[in-house]
């Protein structure tokens, strides 16, 4: 029997008709409504707050009096994700209409609209929830309930969680929660060899609260059975799309080829692939001005076939709302779902948080804040964390965390890192149990790795889909795709067979074993004829600044390699003529960044922003060379034995295209 809470929507739209309540008119009716509001004349509606469907139940009623049997009833979701279905009369009743429900209609809330001719009115707002036990006794204090099944049976001991209280099914696949509803959702923590159903990408692990206190509501979610103990998750940092720098043409050209072939390569294996944003999906400073936020991110990327979770960035806020971190993110929780949450992908246990406090201050309707944030995870996360990690009472069990802002700070020369999070010891704390923890993060568009000594944890800041913001590739540019580090754009690809985990940088358009660059210093001179022809005088003076030491002919017969992966257990070996020659870990900036982007910018006289310029590294190894025209035998071997190599002719032309 499905609950209906006829009031409010009586109500609401008794506003609506007298106009009181203008701002709660769907967005499709603006400039339309007002025109066409009695032009189809149904009265007495009657829809349900919440439409509860069981399972296997294909048709619904409306209640309400004037519809027409060639009228089409419209669901158009409001979450912006997914798209509108119509629906025919199946038959009209004495109270209303009986509309047949197409399998196109999913959970969640719908905007419901009846189309006669050229005319679509709004007739009431409803949630569309599909429940598999519609027979779930209610428990005192339990606020939410449901059940967690595959088919026409329930699965035990999946943990299920509204963001605060942590609970698992039973025999049955029943849950309760006594939940506050606070965050407005719950989510369940997908178990190993299980999936869910995805919309434009987004795994539908997680589903909206109507937030009424008065009765339990139900939740359920249907988990598909697969087999993911072999599987490949690549890690996708930094997207930033926002219409511009040529962005949608770099990214659908370049980069939606590359992940499309390293899926396919991993299909071939039979192995699972997913997709895991860390963060910056968007950026909040064009959502507006260009009209491409969050919902248009997912419409470019809807077409990938494989499930992509995502982790909040600091440019996935609404920059109009200022001094209300929960408020901002309500956009991506909308498409994206919680903030923070975790899921099992075969053996592996995977964490999503979200370690930022964005303020915004000055923010406000049709205006952009500061768009200031403070690197911190919210207390209430780390009291969800400790009771999410007291499920896995195996301690030898992998886990990953994934994050936007880093745990550490970008490496010395000596590999020396701080925690650089707010909180960082606190969560590494928690994390101290396991034995395997890595952690995953993005935001710098740079690589570096960072192992703790004596410690279980290893994290990977890992280098930007965008590169450097898509400055590089943009038209009139250099013409390659590069982040500040000098290393190539790209994303991290782990493979995981049971509980063994092997990581990798791919940079895109290259062979996956491309993981590091060499410079011939000889060749490696930096001048305002070469690299800024077009700028003006007063811009070519800056040009020696800007290089640093790059700006001097060099004739020492020094080569420098970036090896934009490397960790302490990686090995790097340099012969000439057969003999080794050593080598000197160095911090330096990568020269082939400040062409490619510093310069460019130089180059149309204008100064590089700070936030986009070439930073210092600590991945770079110098070699000194016998002489000017040797040939260097370059190997790097990873943690895992693979060897990378390279046959260094030299003199190397130094330009922008060299690998």
């Amino acid at each position: 029997m499905m609950k209906k809470y006829n009031f409010l929507v009586l109500i609401i739209l008794g506003l609506l008709a007298t106009g009181l309540i203008s701002a709660c008119k769907s967005d499709l009716a603006v400039g339309v409504e007002d025109k066409i509001a009695t032009s189809i004349p149904i009265t007495h509606i009657n829809i349900p707050y919440v439409y509860n469907i069981k399972i296997g139940v294909t048709e619904i009623d409306i209640e309400g009096t004037g519809f027409l049997a060639d009228d089409i009833i419209s669901f158009v979701p409001r979450s912006g994700q997914g798209e509108t279905v119509d629906l025919p009369i199946g038959s009209l009743t004495d109270n209303g209409v009986i509309v047949a429900i197409s399998d196109n209609v999913k959970d969640g809330a719908y905007d419901i609209r009846v189309k006669r001719g050229e005319l679509s009115q709004l007739i009431g707002k409803t949630y569309v929830n599909f429940v598999f036990n519609t027979d779930i006794p209610d428990k005192d204090g339990m606020t939410v309930k449901g059940t967690v099944f595959v088919g026409d049976k329930g699965v035990a001991d999946v943990v299920v969680s509204d963001g605060e209280v942590v609970t698992k099914t039973d025999a049955n696949g029943v849950y309760y929660l006594p939940s506050a509803k606070k965050n407005g959702y719950v989510f369940v923590s997908v178990p190993s060899n299980y999936e869910v159903i995805t919309t434009n990408t987004v795994p539908q692990f997680f589903k909206p609260l109507t937030g009424i206190t008065s009765d339990a509501e139900i939740r359920d979610f249907e988990l598909f059975p697969v087999n993911n103990d072999n599987h490949v998750v690549a890690f996708l940092a930094d997207i930033h799309l926002a219409n511009r720098n040529d962005d949608i043409a770099q990214f659908q050209s370049n980069f939606l080829a590359d992940i499309n072939k390293t899926y396919d390569y991993y299909k071939d294996q039979n192995k699972k692939f997913y997709g895991l944003t860390l963060g910056d999906q968007s950026w909040d400073q064009y959502w507006y001005a260009n009209n491409f936020k969050l919902a248009e991110y997912l419409q470019t990327i809807k077409d990938l076939e494989f499930p992509i979770y995502n982790v909040i960035g600091n440019h996935d806020y609404d920059p109009y709302v200022a001094l209300n971190d929960w408020l901002a993110a309500s956009p991506y929780r909308n498409l994206m779902g919680p903030t923070y949450y975790s899921m099992n992908i075969g053996q592996v246990h995977y964490i999503i948080l979200d370690n930022m406090d964005y303020k915004n201050t000055g923010g406000s309707n049709g205006i952009i804040g500061d768009r200031e944030y403070t690197n911190v995870i919210a207390q209430e996360q780390l009291d969800w964390l400790q009771k999410d990690l007291a499920y896995i009472t195996d301690k030898s069990t992998p886990i990953v965390v994934a994050m936007h802002v880093p745990l550490h700070s970008n490496p010395d020369a000596n590999g020396n890192s701080n925690i650089s999070l707010q909180n960082g010891a606190t969560l590494v704390g928690m994390l101290s149990a396991f034995n395997n923890v890595k952690v995953l993060t993005g935001h710098t568009h740079i690589n570096y790795r960072v192992k703790q000594s004596g410690s279980n944890i290893t994290e990977y800041n890992i280098g930007a889909v965008s590169a450097t913001w898509w400055w590089t590739g943009r038209s009139g540019y250099a013409g390659n795709h590069i982040c500040k580090d000098g290393s190539v754009g790209g994303y991290a690809v782990q493979e995981v067979e049971g509980r063994n985990q092997k990581l990798y940088y791919k940079g895109i358009g290259y062979e996956k074993d491309y993981q590091f660059r060499s410079y011939d210093l000889n060749t490696v001179h930096i001048t305002a004829a070469a690299h800024t022809p077009n700028a003006n005088a007063t811009f070519k003076e800056k040009v020696p600044g800007i290089a640093g030491e790059y700006a001097t002919k060099r004739d020492d017969n020094q080569v420098l390699i970036n090896v934009w992966s490397y960790q302490d257990n990686w090995k790097v070996k340099v012969t000439e003529n057969g003999n080794p020659l050593s080598y000197t870990r160095v911090r330096k900036k990568d020269p082939m960044h400040i062409i490619s982007y510093d310069l460019q910018r130089v180059n149309v006289n204008a100064d590089p922003t700070s936030s986009f310029a070439t930073t210092n590294t600590a991945h770079l190894f110098l070699v000194q060379a016998s002489s000017a025209t040797s040939t260097l035998e370059i190997t790097v071997e990873d943690e895992f034995g693979n060897i990378y190599s390279e046959t260094m002719e030299r003199p190397k032309a130094f330009n922008y295209t060299m690998r």
